[in-house]
């Protein structure tokens, strides 16, 4: 059978207060025709399918017609929670979801109750199974692990231990004329971070070691850490990274979705499918006329700016008139003014023009005609002018 793993879409991420909701549909779109090109059984999308617990009804919208678009003609689309979702938001569309034959999963579920899905692949008439682990805060870990595995109360071991409890309990039921299938959202230990994920709900506390999943996995299907990468483990585990780079850590990752081909007593076949859509995230380094000169160059890409100039008024407004698409502008740190160990504290009392003055040397300024406005400021507000 056929599958393509994706994950941590963000819909309605922006970068730098620019609305990126084009761009992310036309990842999706790439994404939809990407699934009907290579006619798969089933689309899994391994979390963080919004950017926000609260999303915008756009983006909502784009996520709701995506997921009607892969499940149009029969394909299985399974979709879980990540971090950044509201997980009984999720959990409440699952009616009119199960309705258009896409099953969503918001929070953590014992496997009689939709923690394990099952569907027969259209293409080959192979059995799948499929346990679903949505993410899950250490807060409710222990709560999940009770539900699940039926753990003793006083069984509040490490993080680790209750995800591999749930997992155990979700997968007691792998069969050998099956494919057997994981798909989590969470962080494994070794997993290289992709430079856009919420740090707190990545750290060391969160990982857990590859082992927590079953020998007896087909193929593990991983979402949160964004960049693409296979974990060392006794069965193939993947992350399949984001598909569109949300921040300027990420401009360096490569974006694919993962098509999947697996059959019982088979270890599973990965291919990774390029995504080429969205606009390319660049940073860029040099003197104003150094960065004019690259003003050709940069096309449609969203530039990070470092300017190797000491800083001056408008400097900024010249870098953007030459390069539109720069959406952030900073001094590089080789130009940036030193830190003052500590401000003098003898001497005859100097004027605030004086102390402005004195203020500009620490952050290597040296422009005029900000004195010139800080003394007629100065006049307006003490009435001096």
């Amino acid at each position: 059978m056929r599958l393509l793993h994706t994950s941590d879409w963000h819909v309605g991420k922006t970068l730098k207060g620019r609305s990126r909701l084009d761009e992310q549909e036309q990842v999706l779109r790439e994404i939809v025709g990407i699934a009907r090109e290579h006619e798969v059984d089933a689309v899994l999308v391994a979390g963080d399918l919004y950017d926000t617990a609260a999303p915008s009804a756009q983006a909502q919208q784009l996520v709701v017609r995506t997921l009607m678009g892969l499940a149009k003609g029969g394909t299985q689309v399974i979709a879980i929670a990540g971090n950044h979702d509201h997980p009984a938001a999720i959990d409440a569309y699952r009616p009119l979801a199960g309705a258009a034959g896409i099953t969503l999963v918001g929070t953590v579920r014992t496997a009689a109750r939709g923690g394990v899905v099952e569907f027969t692949a259209r293409s080959t008439g192979e059995r799948a199974t499929v346990a679903v682990l949505p993410f899950l805060s250490q807060r409710y870990a222990v709560r999940a692990a009770e539900l699940v595995a039926n753990t003793p109360a006083e069984n509040t071991g490490a993080y680790d231990q209750q995800l591999r409890d749930i997992l155990g309990a979700l997968t007691a039921g792998f069969r050998d004329d099956a494919v057997n299938l994981v798909m989590a959202h969470l962080t494994v230990l070794n997993g290289v971070f992709g430079g856009g994920e919420r740090a707190a709900q990545s750290i060391f506390e969160y990982a857990v070691p590859a082992t927590v999943f079953p020998v007896e996995s087909h193929y593990v299907a991983l979402g949160h850490l964004h960049r693409r990468q296979r974990i060392d483990a006794p069965c193939p585990v993947h992350y399949c990274g984001a598909p569109l780079a949300i921040d300027f850590g990420e401009q360096d990752n490569t974006s694919v979705v993962c098509l999947v081909e697996a059959s019982p007593g088979t270890p599973a076949k990965v291919t990774d499918i390029p995504i080429t859509s969205g606009r390319r995230l660049r940073t860029v380094r040099g003197t104003v006329a150094e960065l004019a000169a690259l003003a050709e160059q940069a096309g449609e890409d969203f530039l990070r700016v470092w300017v190797r100039e000491p800083a001056r008024a408008g400097l900024r407004e010249e870098v953007v008139a030459l390069l539109p698409n720069a959406l952030e502008v900073r001094i590089d740190p080789e130009f940036a003014a030193p830190v003052a160990a500590s401000r003098p504290s003898a001497g005859p009392e100097r004027t605030p023009s004086e102390l402005f003055r004195e203020y500009l040397g620490t952050r290597n300024v040296a422009d005029p005609r900000v004195e010139q406005l800080f003394a007629r400021l100065h006049d307006r507000v003490t009435g001096g002018g």
